[in-house]
């Protein structure tokens, strides 16, 4: 009941589209109760002998039957549709909010999400919630006014064949407990078509790997399996609806027996009309319908319910990085960055950066070398506050960065990662992706600076052109260029450069490499270096082992202590 209270909390816009579908239900639910009632009394004319002087009344009867459909009719019409405007608009809205709230949630709760879950959790588990707003809570709301309705009528009518009636009621609500059976298997088959769908996408994104691979057959096993497994979850819950659905079928029918033999003996023995008996056969068919319809609907809840569960899951998770209750919002700040005694570890036992301890001034240019796997990477992830250190603190312009926003700090940043991701739009866009309002023009000399203008006009659409899902018409060196681009753009005080140039060419990197000599002094260059060609005019080159800084300064410097520094370029200078 709790989550069902939440999720209507959803619906709060079009809740008065629902408060008025619920009218039209309690009108529908009237209308059929007041069918048999009148049904009983033409009968009752009719038996009466006296039918060639209430013809007038039959057909006054009649016409209030035939109006009560009619507006039942409209009813339904506003029920149904009503009902689905206010659902759809809801699932619409709780999607927007499930997707807000995924994009606020720290790095650390991807590392063990898979795409394809989340997109599932997104989609499919919200679509579920349509079900239960426009058709499970509606029918069940109307068959339950509808069996209490009868109920009372049939109790007015003749109490103790309403007693005979009652008497599988007890048999329905045993049966009745194998929904909960089903629950758990649909949550179950929910969890695994995320799994398929996780699958899928991986398999979409790395299908040139699969193909280069020889791997189709393998992956095909492993769809089928993900597959296999959904239908074995959904079969073992049709299996129990298979069971719940003839069960009430038949205990049901018993009630209708009952009555057939009861009936006729109450009659003989009370002087019961047949009129009587008819409306209660009619009453009756009410009454079962309900109950046998509330078990099939039941089966939809169950669905609905298991959706809601797993998108709750998402929205009860907290972010670990967000804004502390005093933070503020800086402004554009100079770029200096200071790390003081900062310690990180992904997990408790294993620590990634120990005591790390720099100072970059504005408009100066620091790398940090090292072989792989020593946290250089975590660096960049801490400064954009990916992560907090496990102890220690990073300051901008004397500020720590746990102070500031969230919002704020991140529009001193620009970052270029080893792996660029660009979005399925054109190159324009891209281009222009982290910069709002940016002109042709702007656009133009990014690309210019980023020296990936000429390529750009060798295409026939030139800034126009669209690059596929995640850049796939490009080359590596292309994407990574587009990416610095994007970032000379924003025009950040930072720029957080990690491996911005492993992968193009000798003498692309020498324009990049020429193209970040125009940008020092303008703002903070954080660089991450594999090539160390391209950082040798770097103020200060900081050198990493074990998550330690083992040495740190010039160039020069750095070549005449004979450290690690050194021995790295000479590796790369052997290759």
């Amino acid at each position: 009941m709790k989550k069902l209270i939440r999720l209507f909390k959803f619906a709060g816009p079009w809740a008065h589209l629902l408060v008025i579908s619920t009218v039209a239900l309690i009108f529908i639910t009237g209308a059929n109760l007041l069918a048999p009632e009148i049904t009983r009394r033409i009968i009752a004319i009719m038996e009466s002998g006296e039918l060639e002087g209430s013809i007038n009344t039959i057909v006054m009867l009649a016409m209030v039957l035939l109006i009560c459909f009619a507006l039942r009719g409209l009813c339904q019409f506003l029920n149904n549709y009503l009902s689905h405007v206010a659902s759809w608009n809801m699932v619409n809205r709780v999607r927007a909010i499930v997707y807000d709230h995924l994009q606020k949630l720290s790095m650390s709760y991807y590392h063990d999400k898979q795409t394809g879950q989340l997109m599932s959790r997104v989609i499919n588990d919200t679509a579920a919630f349509e079900g239960l707003i426009a058709h499970a809570l509606p029918e069940i709301t109307t068959n339950v006014l509808t069996i209490a309705g009868v109920l009372i009528i049939l109790f007015t009518m003749n109490p103790v064949l309403a007693l005979l009636v009652c008497i599988p009621i007890p048999f329905i609500a045993v049966v009745s407990m194998i929904p909960r059976l089903m629950r758990k298997h649909f949550k179950s088959a929910q969890e695994k078509i995320a799994e398929l769908n996780a699958v899928l996408q991986d398999n979409f994104s790395g299908i040139k790997e699969i193909q280069v691979f020889n791997k189709q057959e393998e992956e095909s096993k492993k769809v089928l399996q993900k597959s296999t497994h959904y239908t074995k979850d959904i079969i073992k819950a049709l299996f129990y609806s298979g069971i719940l659905h003839p069960s009430v079928a038949f205990i049901t029918t018993l009630g209708t027996i009952i009555v057939l033999i009861a009936g006729p003996i109450i009659s003989l023995r009370t002087g019961l009309n047949i009129s009587d008996v008819v409306a209660f056969l009619l009453y009756l068919n009410l009454f079962y319908a309900p109950v046998a319809m509330l078990t099939r609907i039941v089966e939809d809840l169950q669905q609905g319910l298991a959706g809601t569960e797993r998108v709750f899951e998402i929205l009860d998770v907290e972010p670990d990085i967000k804004d502390s209750p005093n933070a503020i919002k800086v402004g554009r700040l100079t770029g200096q960055l200071e790390f003081r005694n900062v310690s990180f570890s992904y997990q408790d036992d294993i620590e990634v950066l120990s005591d790390i301890s720099f100072e970059a001034k504005a408009g100066q240019m620091v790398a940090i070398v090292g072989p792989t796997g020593v946290g250089k990477s975590t660096i960049s992830g801490l400064i954009a506050r990916f992560y907090d250190p496990t102890s220690g603190s990073i300051l901008m312009d004397g500020i720590d960065i746990k102070d500031m926003t969230l919002e704020s700090l991140r529009e001193q940043l620009s970052l270029v990662l080893q792996d660029v991701f660009l979005f399925n739009g054109t190159i324009g866009e891209n281009i222009a992706y982290g910069t709002g309002n940016a002109t042709p023009e702007m656009i133009q000399e990014a690309a210019r600076i980023a020296c990936v203008d000429e390529f750009i006009e060798s295409l026939p659409d030139k800034y126009d052109t669209f690059i596929g899902e995640r850049g796939v018409r490009l080359s590596g060196g292309q994407k990574q260029r587009l990416s610095i681009a994007r970032s000379v753009l924003r025009n950040s005080p930072i720029l957080l450069l990690d491996e911005a140039t492993s992968a193009v060419d000798t003498e692309t990197e020498r324009e990049i490499q020429n193209a970040i000599t125009k940008i020092i002094g303008h703002r903070t260059l954080l660089v991450i270096a594999h090539r160390l060609s391209t950082i040798k005019k770097a103020n200060m080159i900081i050198a990493m082992q074990d998550g330690k800084i083992v040495e740190a300064g010039s160039h020069d410097d750095l070549l005449i202590k004979g450290g690690i520094y050194s021995s790295l370029v000479e590796h790369q200078s052997l290759n």
